[in-house]
């Protein structure tokens, strides 16, 4: 789908990377520009359709563009542990919105809930990074977050090869945590449905 052109350039995109992830944060970007012209001429599309240095380089010239917004929430490995993914989401949601709404009257976040927060201004669109660019920069900002903390997480734990799955529940990650046991960094709650229970007994 190509990407259009939102109705007003005050539009927040919001989008998150990492949600499913056995280990590391989830990362979501709130994203906001009265430059769209500029987003359209960098090439911006879907962070899913983009490999990491793309990605890299994109998060530069997005945060270096004038009248241009965004915040980033990282919530960590033990957060969606005590909380759950949904009240740290609804979080994040606010977090953001609390942040930007300074500059925007008019958040959208990408998939199908707001994760039980009702606000007027806030209004989800599935596959919404495919078709309103400013979600689409935002889920470049969250996913290149999230590049950065798993290349971080690899240079600690060269073991478990992070810069291959992201930290997400391949074959490959599961058998390595097996050998090797979690790291701190590992979600236990998503982990345990996987994994012996008996792993987490020293975390």
């Amino acid at each position: 789908m190509q990407l259009s052109s939102p109705s007003t350039t005050s539009i927040c995109g919001i989008d998150e990377a990492g949600r499913g992830a056995l280990c590391g944060s989830l990362f979501v970007a709130g994203f906001i520009s009265k430059q769209i012209k500029d987003l359209y001429n960098l090439g911006i599309k879907d962070s899913k359709k983009t490999d990491k240095k793309t990605r890299a380089y994109l998060t530069k010239e997005i945060q270096s563009l004038p009248h241009t917004y965004f915040h980033i929430v990282q919530i960590t490995a033990r957060e969606i542990d005590h909380f759950g993914i949904s009240q740290n989401m609804k979080n994040a949601l606010i977090t953001i919105i609390q942040n930007l709404k300074s500059f925007s009257d008019q958040f959208i976040f990408d998939g199908n809930t707001t994760f039980g927060l009702h606000l007027p201004n806030l209004n989800t669109l599935i596959k919404g990074d495919a078709s309103i660019i400013q979600i689409s920069a935002a889920s470049i900002l969250a996913k290149n977050a999230k590049d950065i903390e798993m290349e971080k997480l690899h240079q600690l734990y060269p073991d478990y090869n992070f810069l291959s799955h992201s930290g997400y529940g391949t074959r490959a990650h599961i058998q390595t945590i097996k050998k090797f046991g979690i790291t701190k960094f590992h979600r236990q709650s998503f982990l345990k449905k996987y994994i012996n229970p008996t792993l987490f007994d020293n975390f």
